[in-house]
């Protein structure tokens, strides 16, 4: 307790552009390695940069979100960045004119609400990826992801605890990706995060020695790495063990520590210059109207229209506005079937049941809205039961089938004959008389085991209440 943490954060969000910050490469995640490079994106000579408009669009999006004040005249910079996954040598960034500053984001942790501020927004491309490959005891390279568009976040030092560091990486993904800057994926890095961490005596105004965590890309490991590095530098402090340094760290997630990868380069390191090849990009009143009214609907305004327009609880509208997916599918499904309750129990109860179940998480549910409505429109017109219905959307997420041809062409149709129903309980009845006699003797759980009897018989295609009511009414 003699010590407090004081952490600043770096959080890299790739944007969602279809091709790269400086020249027509695709963007995408996922295809083969060096696959989409091109002489520009690799920086050789006698290919000058031309910059992507939705890439600034989606940043000037990430300012309004983040409360930030905008550059009217936004530059761009080289800064000496010699890496092997850096072709060109230097990274296009911005330094002396970045696309803003003076933001707030706030968050909410145990101890109550509260505002973190952030020193600068600015537009950089991104660096390509090493592998490792230990069989061959070589490094590779690949340079795809070399330019991709991307925003780096930089917070003031404001943050004291890991939880107020995850609140505010989660209140990011929420703010970016409802406004579509990105798709905040940190298992496909397009949302990383760098920690910059020192300690000091409670009640010191003097930072202490810092080190820089880098590329971390999961919210359980940052929350390891700084409750261990914070340690390690106490324990530094408190028995001389070791000499703190200003480096860079990387954290092994194996082994549960970070290690010394660098020294940490300061501002006159990376000898930072104005980049004669990009013009100056004037940002005006009317250019930040068009893209403040182009924002999709933000997650709190969604959470508002759910609660207090469409009726739903507090708590199934956190959840649908966890994820900018969920939130899409809900309205997607609301479209063809408008009952907002129906759909969201679909979606939290059965959806992400499956989706779970198939290791997919909230971001990755990918599901045909249309065919996900018509299976709650055929129970909700008795054509079909639930149990059927569950059935059929585990068919829809796997095969894309199409659920009402698909009833049709298996005879899964609901079986609303009551005689059939009334006949097939007396059987049941007859064949199971001494769980009769027991459930008349008391045993009231034995009722359920007579419905789902009576349910098998006919291959689980009647009406569940109407097989409750006429079973009651024999069984009295």
């Amino acid at each position: 307790m003699k010590y407090e943490t004081v952490m600043g954060l770096e959080v890299h969000v790739e944007l969602a552009t279809e091709t790269k910050l400086f020249c027509s490469c695709s963007a995408k995640f996922g295809a083969d390695a060096n696959e989409n490079v091109c002489p520009a994106c690799c920086g050789m000579p006698g290919t000058p940069p031309v910059t992507n408009k939705k890439a600034v669009e989606l940043a000037l999006a990430a300012a309004l979100v983040t409360n930030s004040k905008i550059t009217p005249v936004m530059t761009f910079d080289k800064k000496n960045y010699f890496y092997p996954d850096l072709p060109s040598g230097c990274q296009i960034t911005q330094l002396f004119a970045p696309i803003c500053r003076d933001g707030w984001v706030e968050i909410e942790t145990s101890e109550g609400r509260r505002k973190i501020t952030l020193a600068q927004i600015h537009i950089e491309e991104d660096a390509g990826k090493l592998v490792h490959d230990n069989r061959i005891g070589a490094s590779l390279v690949d340079f795809n992801r070399t330019s991709v568009p991307l925003v780096e976040i930089v917070s003031n030092p404001d943050f004291r605890t890991a939880e107020e560091v995850v609140a505010y990486l989660e209140k990011l993904r929420v703010l970016l990706s409802f406004a579509g800057v990105s798709d905040c994926k940190m298992q496909e890095g397009s949302m990383r995060c760098d920690v910059n961490i020192s300690v000091r005596e409670k009640g010191s105004s003097e930072l202490g020695t810092r080190t820089e965590i880098k590329n971390m890309n999961s919210l359980k490991a940052i929350a390891s790495a700084i409750a261990f590095e914070s340690g390690r530098q106490i324990n530094a402090l408190e028995t001389g063990s070791e000499a703190l340094v200003q480096e860079t760290r990387r954290w092994d997630d194996n082994i549960g520590e970070t290690f010394s990868m660098r020294e940490k380069e300061g501002v006159a390191d990376y000898r930072y210059f104005p980049n004669p090849e990009i013009m100056p990009i004037e940002i005006d009143d009317a250019w930040i109207s068009y893209v403040r009214e182009n924002l999709p609907e933000p997650a709190h305004d969604k959470f508002i229209r759910l609660t207090e327009k469409l009726g739903l609880s507090d708590y199934d509208s956190n959840i649908i506005i966890g994820s900018k997916n969920l939130a899409d599918i809900f309205d997607g499904t609301l479209k063809h079937f408008d009952n907002p309750k129906e759909v969201v129990n679909w979606i939290i109860v059965e959806l992400l049941s499956i989706a779970k179940g198939d290791n997919k998480g909230e971001d990755d549910i990918k599901i045909d809205c249309r065919k996900f409505a018509k299976i709650m429109e055929l129970v909700d017109n008795k054509t079909i039961n639930r149990a059927v219905a569950k059935k059929l959307l585990l068919l829809v997420w796997k095969d894309g089938i199409d659920p009402e041809q698909y009833v049709e062409e298996n005879q899964l149709g609901m079986v609303n004959d009551t005689g059939l129903i009334e006949k097939t309980i007396k059987d049941v009845l007859v064949e199971q008389a001494s769980s009769v006699e027991q459930y008349k003797a008391g045993n009231t759980k034995l009722f359920n085991f007579l419905v789902g009897q009576v349910m098998k018989k006919l291959a689980g295609k009647a009406d569940p209440k109407a097989i409750n009511e006429l079973l009651a009414k024999h069984l009295e």
